[in-house]
């Protein structure tokens, strides 16, 4: 164990680059740079409000903030693990020319979106705010279901990482998986308009969990279940446990398809 620490430190600032090198990539040639990833919610708040609100009539108070508290959550696990699935093809380049820690290359995309969260969460502040909502002490808590979703998606992009690069065929399912996954997360319908079978699909959601409980502490000043705690940490280790295995499973022959 101390020798994987020890590798990971020696190659700290290698990922402090990569970072930086994929938030560059991402905004290159935008005149807003990183000021999109405060914008492109509140958007698409704005939009996703208007339409939803009126054609469904949804009974939720503060539908706005309803919405992008989920935006907030499941955009970051979306642009984690698609962003993760291509980083090892996608410095192939470096990977050939000398030696890296391969998952440092994972890492850094999980990082990357963990900066546009930050810029996200602050959007989601900003409209609090501006609707005069009161901000309750539980907001302080939130940190726990988006560390649990953090390691939850770097456990799927590990595993998405390493089977993408011998099976590219998953970049195509993956886009489809996620539109899918959109409508099975309650990001815009609230979980009391669905009918008893498809409310069981929706709960069995991991999102789902850790959707709930950020809201609960964001905006409904609620702590969540001991079972809601302990099933969001069982559910984020075991896939991260997953994903590690599968990783370092396949990583020496990653040489051989990139």
């Amino acid at each position: 164990m101390s020798t994987y620490l020890h590798n990971f430190l020696k190659f700290q600032p290698l990922l402090v680059e990569l970072v930086a090198r994929d938030i560059k990539i991402k905004y290159r040639r935008s005149v807003l740079g990183v000021l999109w990833t405060l914008l492109n919610p509140l958007f698409m708040m704005i939009i996703l409000s208007v339409v939803f609100s009126n054609l469904f009539k949804f009974d939720i108070e503060n539908f706005p903030l309803y919405l992008l508290s989920g935006q907030v959550i499941f955009n970051f696990f979306n642009d984690a693990t698609t962003t993760s699935m291509n980083a090892i093809i996608g410095s192939a380049g470096l990977i050939k020319k000398i030696y890296v820690p391969k998952y440092l290359f994972v890492f850094s995309r999980v990082a990357s979106s963990i900066i546009n969260v930050l810029a996200s969460f602050s959007a989601l502040i900003l409209v609090m705010l501006a609707l005069r909502v009161e901000l309750h002490w539980t907001i302080l808590l939130v940190w726990f279901p988006v560390l649990m979703l953090i390691i939850f998606s770097l456990g799927v992009g590990l595993l998405l990482a390493a089977t993408t690069v011998k099976f590219r065929d998953i970049q195509h399912l993956y886009s489809v998986f996620i539109t899918a996954l959109t409508y099975l997360t309650p990001v815009i319908y609230p979980m009391s308009i669905l009918p008893g079978w498809l409310y069981k699909i929706v709960s069995l959601n991991p999102i789902t969990n850790y959707l709930q409980m950020f809201r609960g502490l964001m905006i409904n000043n609620s702590l969540p279940d001991l079972s809601d705690i302990v099933l969001a940490i069982v559910e984020a280790f075991v896939m991260l446990a997953i994903g590690l295995y599968v990783f370092y499973k396949n990583q020496d022959e990653f040489i051989l398809n990139i």
